[in-house]
């Protein structure tokens, strides 16, 4: 087998459709643009309502975007960690009993995909 042997399966490719070569194509005359117009005649860019102010200009504009997977830290000022012994580990535990943080999962927020 060469590459000059190599067929698509009987079927699964369908010839070009010739618009506007004859009526006898069934995309003749018009081309399948239907009658007069602005779309039979040119191209209409996208979004384009006639010359009406478009849905994306008349709807209220929304500004910014809202992360939802952002993680939520809770600060804690470093001369607050003073309190702690320097050999001891600082963790949300700690941090809880010395009421530096209200809840040891404050530290971040849970990821809904988190598993």
């Amino acid at each position: 087998m060469r590459l000059h042997d190599l067929k698509p399966d009987p079927g699964s490719r369908s010839p070009k459709k010739r618009k506007g070569r004859g009526i006898g194509s069934g995309k003749g005359r018009t081309a399948g643009r239907g009658t007069k117009g602005q779309t039979a005649r040119g191209s209409v860019r996208v979004g384009f309502e006639g010359g009406q102010t478009p849905l994306q200009r008349r709807l209220p504009q929304k500004r910014g975007f809202r992360n939802p997977f952002r993680v939520e830290y809770v600060p804690v000022n470093v001369g607050q960690l003073t309190q702690f012994d320097g050999s001891a580990p600082v963790t949300p535990q700690t941090l809880r009993a010395a009421k530096l943080v209200r809840n040891p999962e404050d530290k971040s927020a849970k990821n809904p995909h988190e598993k």
